[in-house]
């Protein structure tokens, strides 16, 4: 479809605001009630070609496989985002609930899961993800608190700290998290964000429509020298400078800033345990009883072209890319579902942790 003057317009000045004030624009996807496009021990990233150590839920292109290479998204027969022509691959652990009563442990159904495309203030162009590029932000084996419950994305100023959970209520005033807490018993508060921390909350997320969520910054700077494949060296986190901006590294690319936020359908399981504000029963599908291993993998399955257009023209917010118009390739309505080479067990419940993952953190 061939664009209006008046589009071109608008996302041009879309494109110097991206730059200069900062702009987003969300994807959603289309899925079945309570299910990722797939679920099991799979990780083309961190465990290539093999079983995967914990489980994770799969968004995206229909290409995903246990081994992912160069543009092998690009040819997916489906997808289930929202953009027909975004083939990409989106994936967190997966959670669940572990029965007071028994210590028996039944998955958490996903509720809903959004990916904010972030178009920060920078001196930089940003550029479209290239095909292929793998992502990985938080660390699975994390079990210590970090320095602090909010996030800390300024690499000048220490460990950076991606990852969040955030917990909605009716009651908003509730304490999230136990005000002594020093992160070794229980999570940490976020001192400017009431609602949200590092580490599972201790408090039942009530919210309206909005129930227990993961959230995970990934890093935008792309190192072309790294390679697509090297996820442990190629993406870095960009410097701030004057005037409220942040630059990458020169040579490298800055691309878009993913923030990825998952919620769980926690409320189901709200009268299934006694909140005492000091414990939790929800752990991760790594076993870590705390939340602090929360963690978010991506592999670019994006034409560049559209993407480029959403990053250059598409200052949606919160209404969606999908409102933005004249999208290349249009829109998307199917749901894509994947088989998995590893499927979660069939078993509402289940005496151990699919991969016989032991729990760790607080309390064990």
């Amino acid at each position: 479809m061939r664009a209006s003057i008046p589009y071109l317009l608008a996302a041009l000045a879309a494109g110097i605001t991206a730059k200069d004030d900062g702009s987003y624009a969300v994807l959603r996807f289309n899925n079945v009630a309570g299910q990722f496009s797939t679920q099991g021990q799979m990780d083309p990233i961190v465990s290539p070609g093999v079983k995967s150590s914990h489980t994770h839920g799969i968004m995206g292109g229909s290409n995903f496989n246990l081994t992912v290479t160069g543009d092998q998204l690009l040819g997916s027969e489906c997808t289930n985002a929202k953009i027909l022509n975004d083939k990409s691959n989106y994936w967190v652990p997966t959670l669940w609930f572990q029965s007071p009563a028994n210590g028996t442990f039944k998955k958490v159904p996903l509720f809903y899961m959004n990916a904010y495309y972030k178009f920060d203030a920078t001196n930089d162009e940003i550029k479209a993800f290239p095909p292929g590029l793998k992502i990985v932000s938080g660390d699975a084996m994390k079990r210590t608190p970090p320095a602090t419950g909010a996030y800390q994305l300024d690499p000048t100023k220490g460990e950076i700290q991606p990852v969040q959970w955030t917990c909605p209520t009716q009651d908003s005033n509730i304490a999230r998290y136990p005000a002594d807490s020093d992160g070794t018993k229980a999570g940490l508060q976020d001192p400017g964000n009431a609602g949200s921390g590092a580490g599972f909350p201790v408090v039942n997320c009530d919210g309206y429509a909005s129930p227990l969520r993961q959230d995970i910054n990934l890093p935008s700077c792309y190192n072309p020298e790294a390679g697509l494949d090297d996820y442990e060296n190629n993406m870095a986190w960009p410097t701030p400078t004057d005037g409220g901006k942040a630059d990458c590294p020169q040579g490298w690319t800055h691309v878009t800033h993913l923030f990825i936020e998952v919620y769980y359908d926690t409320l189901q399981f709200q009268n299934d345990w006694d909140v005492d504000g000091q414990n939790q029963p929800f752990v991760l599908s790594n076993g870590d009883r705390t939340g602090y291993s929360s963690h978010a993998d991506f592999i670019s399955g994006w034409d560049e072209n559209t993407l480029q257009t959403i990053i250059d023209g598409c200052n949606a917010g919160f209404n969606g890319m999908d409102t933005c118009p004249d999208i290349p390739g249009g829109l998307n309505t199917d749901i894509c579902q994947m088989s998995s080479a590893f499927p979660d067990p069939t078993d509402e419940w289940v005496t151990k942790l699919p991969g016989d993952n032991p729990l760790s953190g607080w309390g064990v």
